[in-house]
């Protein structure tokens, strides 16, 4: 199956035809961890999860590599463990085992790689020595920093000249810098700051170069998509490109650059001042499922802006109940070529999801029908996507509600129906569940017992 993605750099779809035939790589710019991670961070891990996992189902799980960082020296870490007076260790320790269970939480496979960017220092040194001694980067007052203007094709991804970026945006002046324009590859370490020993006295990396060098160590001087939110096509991308470029010219560092769009709460630019900031924890403590949050995204393709919304949610928990109730006892096949096609078109998730109800529906259309290829299929297709997956399972079902027992006596029942051709009892236990909020789902494989939000458990005493 051939795979098309837009590629940013182009601006136009391409096929992708991986730098060695039969295997991917792939890096998506991970967290800077010193939080929890906001609802809007998890938009690209799904976007890019959905590619890793058609990626595996096209090459097979052992040829695809897929890296993504934890930014664990920055700034803002820094700051945070000033204000808390905890070790930085600490907070990057803790915040990086939280984002990876937020993550976990929505369906997220772990990347092949998570490299951090502190076990990488030796190797974003030598990427800088070589800018230096290529004349690309210059030591300046313990700073080293990339001379932009040194790389011709400097604003390609972002559309943007570098004099047009100087005149539309203020930019910082530093006295040690040659030009506006010119970015930090390594910052001299402050009195109690992080700092590691380098040619240009203790200090420690910017952020751009973490990237580059460890994108160069795991996949190579080439290699086949990079990824990440739009917000970081400039600087953070431009200067990626510009380093990694100008430290192996002979490489074409990333072929596809692909960037999804931001995302919205109710119609409004999430801000904790707007009162709309929410993080993925935050969700899930309020008991919304994982799946569901991950469904929600899917509805929409990741180049357009995405509205999370209340109508939304509920649409989508209705939607993924009814689903998981469908495949009950279904055993997984192949996927839905149809599905797969749609993924394969520059991951058009809204269009997989349209093709999934299409197959929802003819299924519950065809209740006698021996469907039970069809149940695994469309289970196939949909854990393509990753959802109704086991790992995101047992949302739908009501704390210590177990329904094993009505199961058996409707199957006891139904079958000595069959027998008699009476079939009131079965009809006066399953008018009685569906009373109590719970969904009846009968086939020649079974009973499916499924608690729906509206289950009251009082409902059902006496009913054995």
């Amino acid at each position: 199956m051939n795979i098309y993605l837009h590629n940013t750099k182009t601006r136009k779809k391409e096929l992708l035809e991986p730098v060695e035939p039969g295997r991917v790589g792939m890096y998506v710019c991970g967290p800077t961890v010193y939080d929890r991670a906001h609802i809007g961070n998890a938009r690209p891990v799904i976007v890019f999860d959905v590619l890793f996992r058609l990626l595996r189902h096209v090459y097979g799980a052992e040829n695809v590599r897929y890296v993504r960082n934890f930014t664990d020296v920055d700034d803002k870490i820094i700051a945070r463990a000033e204000e808390s007076g905890r070790e930085i260790g600490q907070i990057t320790e803790e915040t990086s085992r939280w984002y990876l269970e937020d993550m976990a939480a929505v369906g997220a496979l772990e990347p092949t790689d998570m490299p951090r960017a502190t076990d990488w220092i030796g190797a974003m040194v030598a990427m800088i020595e070589g800018l230096v001694e290529a004349g690309h980067a210059y030591a300046a007052e313990g700073h080293v920093l990339f001379r932009v203007r040194s790389y011709e094709a400097y604003g390609a991804l972002s559309g943007r000249s570098v004099d047009d970026m100087i005149a539309g945006a203020r930019v910082e002046v530093a006295p040690y810098k040659e030009d506006p324009m010119d970015f930090v590859l390594w910052k001299p370490a402050k009195a109690g700051e992080p700092g590691w020993e380098s040619p240009w006295g203790k200090g420690r990396p910017g952020w751009h170069i973490e990237c580059s060098a460890m994108a160069d160590a795991l996949l190579g001087a080439s290699f086949d998509i990079h990824g990440g939110g739009n917000d970081l096509m400039f600087p953070h991308h431009e200067n990626e490109i510009a380093q990694s470029k100008c430290a192996h010219p002979e490489g074409e560092f990333a072929r596809i650059w692909m960037h999804n769009e931001m995302l919205q709460v109710e119609g409004k630019k999430m801000s904790k001042s707007l009162g709309n900031f929410f993080t993925v924890r935050d969700l899930l403590d309020q008991g919304v499922p994982g799946e569901v949050i991950r469904f929600v995204f899917l509805g929409t393709h990741y180049r357009k802006p995405m509205d999370w919304t209340e109508k939304k949610r509920q649409e989508a928990e209705a939607t993924l109940r009814d689903w998981r109730g469908l495949v009950a006892g279904a055993e997984e096949t192949g996927p839905d070529t149809a599905v797969a096609e749609a993924l394969a078109d520059d991951l058009n998730t809204a269009g997989a999801i349209t093709r999934l109800h299409a197959m929802a529906k003819e299924i519950a259309a065809n209740p006698q029908k021996d469907c039970f290829y069809e149940k695994g299929t469309f289970l196939a297709s949909a854990r393509l996507m990753g959802i109704l997956t086991e790992e995101l399972a047992g949302w739908n079902a009501a704390p210590g509600v177990d329904l094993s027992a009505y199961a058996e006596r409707l199957g006891a029942l139904r079958e000595a129906a069959m027998e008699n051709k009476d079939f009131s009892a079965v009809d006066t236990l399953k008018a009685a569940l569906i009373e109590a909020g719970v969904e009846v789902k009968m086939s020649r494989l079974g009973v499916d017992l499924i608690v729906k939000p509206e289950f009251d458990a009082s409902k059902l005493e006496g009913l054995l």
